[in-house]
């Protein structure tokens, strides 16, 4: 510290940056914090207390000065120094000594002054600047006007004052505001004092009170009057009293008061017990308004502890008030007003620094615009001799401004209305194997009598759960103060480990023992065995020592796994009973919690990529036995151990989709428009088997659960004016609206959805419509399939078009009329397959038969068939299976939509089968958008050939195994897998009966990550940070680059994995957000996601992300990082990275 007191202070920028680390011992686990100081050169003040605001000629005036030091202590015994006169000429008036209260009285006569005095007191000997960067004490100020009677020609120095608060006032109580008085030269009689009290933009309250003007030249006093403050004036209303005197002078006054974050919807919750062990039953009870609709979570402090900010409180709710308080009146209604003609010796202004008593500004401050014929308002401007002085000059001039300007928000003022049970036996053991982040997330229903109790099982972590709940009631808001839940027991184990490692690598498996009794206690820590890994003790550690009261032992071992896949690490504590003494104490046992049992997950992944194939058939026996044969081979260079195989069974093509309607696709989920890929399905599954008398209470729940929590989230990339946002910011996009509100409507069939957000979407994309009745793009198109020179104003306008005609808008409708128009323009030009295929459906949902024939014959004509199979591509090079999907499900929605013929379904099987051979192994295809259409098109298709009848026997033949599945009505949603001795071979497939199967082979696999370069390439290299640190860091260097022949790509995905036993470091993260092109990032588990706006042609791209060691890992393996386009991931490069110790 003595180096640092010698800095120059010159130098310093007048703030401290505190940063401060700790690190549990025996993990190495560390948790950093940092906040940032203001340094202040201010070390108290001065100021008046108890003076008059007016004196008269040949009176005393009396008064006292307060000195606080800058923590609003007394400074006592002080010298205090009272000057009078104008600041830059002061007058030394008198020296005084302040009390023990930090007070000095002083009184001095008024016979040589002759008008206003200027009252100034300081704790140094002379008024002057303060020099640069040093310490001072504000110096106290105060304006005493001289008595005079009111005429036209002096304004007024009658004045009310509204006296503040410094306390936060509670709610739903009576609050006393008082108003001082000060009416100087003025003829008797009464005097009305109105007072308004204003939040949130509207006046709440209003009155008025009397005041009784004596014959004398100055009447001084106090009224007061009761406010109560509720829930609906939170968190802040502003009081204005004013007054007419009898010479039609105007006197204001306004005052803001702070109030207690309240809402009018009282929220509590409450535990019972208020503690609890690991795993034990608890009672959790929501008090709140009755028919409250509560949000409840609880979660893990540490996880809090780590990323601050994140939780709900009440100064984020107010902050989403429109408007707290008015601040001002907008210029486009503020008055103007005409110079003032200035006479000599005439001066209508106030004292320079002195408070201008202008009840004009006192109105427009609050947001009130007054109606009168009194003369009340400053001028904005003087004329002098011909010249305008305007407020500008007079500021320049050392004078303060005649009107000041204030903002206002137009915004519509928002005045809202915001049993213990029984204990359980003392267990001997206790097992653990439950750890989740967050134990709580739940809607929970208040009933009638404004509680609603829930039973629950704590989990197994040792730590504190924070919760917090939140109500919405017809009555109001309500939030509920924080709730703390204990979870502790005072004996107990804890593991430290990676997430997951690669095969090969090892680690050093820690196991920590705390002692939070009041003895001590012989401790036994053994790992439980497992034929999944090897456990070789470090030398120096005793398995079984000593544990004494408030201690901690850390054990350790070398964990070498030997298994694939999810490993179960069991380690147990167990206190023992020994003759042994622990610091020349006789160890105990506990009575309860004596064995602490610990079972964490190691996820243990192959080295290399992993890669997926699937083999899908849809076989219709009709009677007579179907077989089909497959050959598998594995490449050469598979890891071994890496490979498995399977084979499953639906007896309907939606099945595989139903099973996996929260993971259709293993991509992220980030951005406005996967949000709605992975709603969209669920709404199509959900009419299909709804139409075809399927669905049953548990798939709807199910379902509707999916549904209701993607609405939710869909509308937080909604923007105020209908449209909806790809990341949540920026201009609205058309093509995501158009996606949004045609399914938003299609979903109104199973849960609520709000018909206000549909209009407000179905208007702007309505105003996006161009004279020429195509639709103006706005927003980035992600999708390139979307993209393509002329064709991309008519791919955007028939995808518009027929989001409207799937609303039941009528063809009729004069935006249709337009768009149809647009559209039929277009038709001499059929060369984009994409876009033909989309204005097929678009016009068979307009019911225009001839120009649908046109478009479907030439569909026909450049239409792939190969063995039975039917499928479109976009040019006869095109390798984009996705787009291939995409197309010929438009083609399928043409076909289906228009009632269609027993020759319609033939020709619509051949696509069947071949989009049904697209399916991922999770019911899904390639990318987000093909898997919508798709699953609309065979939703549609499986309605119309629905059968509630039959049944088929499936044999697979494997080179050493025969497995078989039965397929009938009542399981034919059954979704039923086995796994394959054989990873490869040849497999005969065999469906014997009347109904169709759907049947999936599947094989996954590990290579070493391939080095083969694609219109997409991905470089990483390894830089050692140099920084300060106790666990080793590296920067990750990323380029990555597109050399395709488009001129941009879709967006794109950079996928990191991490290091095993590394992280990112949370700032660097920060950071990424920030980099070039980068619209998100995302953490999941091991793996940074990085969303990428798009690469340009030939353009590298440069990112970096800081990573951190948590816990150290022997023989690391690299880790992959891997790029590829969101839209068509088959275009896709990977590369790898690694650290060499």
């Amino acid at each position: 510290m003595s180096i640092f007191t010698k800095i120059d202070q010159r130098m310093l920028h007048d703030v401290l940056d505190i940063r401060a680390k700790v690190e549990e011992e025996g993990t190495g686990v560390s948790l950093p914090q940092e906040k940032r100081v203001t340094i202040s050169y201010v070390l108290g003040k001065v100021s008046f207390i108890n003076v008059p605001k007016v004196w008269e000629r040949g009176s005393n005036v009396e008064g006292k000065v307060r000195a606080v030091y800058h923590n609003n202590t007394p400074v006592c015994d002080a010298p205090v120094y009272l000057f009078t006169g104008q600041m830059w000429q002061p007058r030394s008036l008198q020296n005084l000594t302040t009390d023990s209260n930090g007070v000095a009285s002083f009184s001095f006569s008024t016979d040589n002054f002759d008008q206003d005095i200027q009252l100034h007191a300081s704790l140094t000997p002379t008024v002057g600047n303060q020099q640069y960067k040093t310490a001072y004490y504000d110096r106290g100020f105060h304006t005493l006007s001289m008595s005079q009677p009111s005429s036209p020609d002096i304004k007024t120095i009658s004045s009310l004052e509204v006296q503040k608060k410094d306390k936060s006032l509670p709610c739903d109580a009576e609050e006393d505001v008082s108003v001082n008085y000060t009416i100087v030269g003025e003829s008797p009689g009464s005097v009305d004092v109105i007072y308004l009290v204003l939040s949130r933009g509207a006046v709440t309250m209003q009155g008025q009170t009397q005041v009784e003007v004596q014959d004398r030249s100055v009447n001084e006093g106090q009224v007061s009057f009761k406010v109560r403050v509720s829930p609906e004036m939170a968190p802040e209303f502003q009081v204005v009293a004013y007054a007419v005197l009898p010479s039609e002078d105007v006197i204001a006054h306004s005052a803001d008061f702070s109030t207690d974050k309240c809402f009018s919807n009282k929220v509590s919750v409450e535990f019972s017990p208020s503690s609890a062990v690991p795993g034990e039953e608890t009672n959790m009870q929501v008090t709140a308004l009755p028919r409250s609709l509560c949000g409840v979570s609880a979660i893990d402090k540490s996880v809090l502890i780590k990323e601050p900010g994140k939780t709900l409180d009440a100064d984020k709710i107010f902050d989403l008030l429109p408007l707290k308080k008015s601040s001002g009146i907008p210029y486009e209604v503020d008055d103007a007003t005409d110079c003032l003609n200035v006479r000599p010796k005439r001066y209508v202004l106030p004292y320079p620094s002195q408070e201008q008593n202008d009840a004009y500004a006192v109105f427009q401050k609050v947001g009130l615009k007054m109606a009168t014929n009194l003369l009340f308002r400053l001028p904005s401007c003087l004329k002098f001799k011909g010249k305008v002085y305007r407020d500008s000059y007079l500021v320049s001039s050392g004078m303060v401004p005649l009107s000041r300007q204030y903002s206002i928000q137009l915004s519509s003022p928002v005045v809202g209305s915001a049993g213990q049970l029984p204990p359980e036996a003392a267990p001997i053991e206790t097992a653990r194997s439950f750890f989740p982040e967050t134990w709580i997330w739940d809607l929970v229903e208040v009933g009638d009598d404004g509680k609603r109790g829930v039973s629950l099982t704590v989990p197994d972590t040792i730590t504190t759960w924070e919760t917090e709940a939140f109500c919405l009631s017809s009555q109001g808001f309500g939030l509920a103060p924080r709730k703390e839940m204990k979870v502790f027991q005072p004996f107990f184990l804890e593991l430290t480990m990676p997430y997951s490692i690669i095969r090969g690598e090892h680690f050093e498996l820690r196991a920590t023992v705390f002692n939070y009794l009041t003895s001590c206690i012989m401790v036994t820590v053994t790992p439980g065995p497992s034929s999944d890994y090897t456990l070789t003790p470090l030398s120096g550690d005793l398995y079984t020592s000593c544990l004494c009261a408030n201690e901690r032992k850390t054990l350790r071992w070398t964990m070498i796994p030997t298994a694939l896949g999810a490993v179960n690490v069991t380690v147990s504590a167990e206190a023992v009973a020994s003759h042994v003494s622990c610091d020349n104490e006789v160890v105990s046992v506990p009575d309860r919690g004596r064995i602490d049992v610990v079972t964490k997950s190691l996820i243990v992944k192959a080295e290399g990529s992993e890669t997926t194939k699937t083999y899908n058939w849809l076989l219709c026996p009709k009677g007579s036995p179907l077989t089909e044969e497959a050959e598998i081979q594995l490449p050469e260079n598979v890891i071994e151990g890496s490979s498995r195989t399977s084979v499953s069974v639906l007896g309907d093509i939606l099945g595989r989709a139903l099973k996996n309607l929260d993971g259709l696709l293993q991509m992220p989920y980030g951005c406005g428009e996967q949000n709605m890929a992975l709603l969209a399905p669920n709404i199509y599954i959900l009419h299909y088997l709804k139409g075809t008398q399927q669905l049953t209470a548990a798939i709807m729940e199910k379902a509707t659960n999916f549904l209701t929590s993607g609405y939710q989230r869909q509308l937080n990339y909604k923007s105020a004016d209908g449209a909806y946002t790809t990341f949540g910011t920026g201009p609205g996009n058309t093509w995501l609206t158009a996606f949004v509100v045609r399914s938003f409507a299609k979903a109104q069939s199973f849960i609520f959805i709000d018909p206000r957000k549909i209009e407000e979407s179905k208007t702007w994309l309505q105003h996006k419509q161009q004279e020429n009745g195509c639709f103006e793009k706005s927003g980035k198109l992600f999708h390139n399939g979307m993209k393509g020179g002329v064709s991309d104003e008519v791919t955007l306008s028939a995808y518009v078009t027929a989001a409207f005609l799937e609303m039941n808008t009528s063809q009729h409708d004069p935006v249709m009329i337009q768009s149809l128009a647009c559209l039929k323009e277009s038709l001499s030009d059929l060369s984009n397959t994409y876009t033909t295929a989309l204005l097929a459906y678009v016009f068979t949902l307009a019911g225009d038969v001839e120009t649908r024939a046109h478009l479907l014959q030439h569909l026909d004509t450049v239409a792939v068939r190969e063995g039975g199979f039917l499928y479109w591509s976009q040019t006869a090079a095109e390798t984009s299976a996705s787009l291939s999907v995409e197309i010929s499900s438009y083609v399928l929605l043409a076909k289906l939509s228009a009632s269609p013929t027993a020759e319609d379904l033939g020709y619509a099987s051949g696509i069947i089968r071949w989009l049904t051979g697209q399916q991922n192994y999770y019911g899904g295809f390639s990318s987000t958008q093909d898997t919508v259409v798709a699953l609309q098109a065979l939703a549609l298709y499986s309605t119309l050939v629905f059968s509630a009848e039959g049944w088929s026997t499936v044999t697979v033949q494997a080179p050493s195994s025969q497995l078989t599945f039965d397929v009938n009505q009542g399981n034919k949603l059954l979704y039923q897998e086995e796994a394959l001795q054989d990873v490869s071979g040849k497999y005969r497939l065999e469906v014997k009966g009347t109904a169709c199967a759907s049947v999936q082979i599947s094989a996954t696999y590990n290579i070493p990550t391939p080095a083969d370069v694609t219109t997409l390439s991905v470089k990483v290299h390894l830089e050692v940070n140099t920084s300060e640190s106790a666990r080793p860091k590296f920067t990750v260097q990323i380029q990555s680059l597109y050399s395709g022949k488009e001129e941009t790509t879709n967006m794109v995905i950079l996928d990191i994995k991490m290091l095993s036993g590394f992280s990112p470091d949370p700032e660097s993260l920060k950071s990424l957000k920030r980099g070039l092109l980068v619209s998100r990032v995302e953490q999941k588990e091991d793996h940074v996601l990085v969303y990428l706006e798009e690469l340009s042609k030939d353009t590298p791209i440069n990112h970096s992300l800081e990573i951190i060691q948590e816990l150290p890992v022997d023989n690391l393996k690299p880790a992959v990082v891997k790029i590829y386009d969101y839209y068509q991931p088959g275009d896709q490069a990977e590369t790898q990275y690694m650290f060499v110790s």
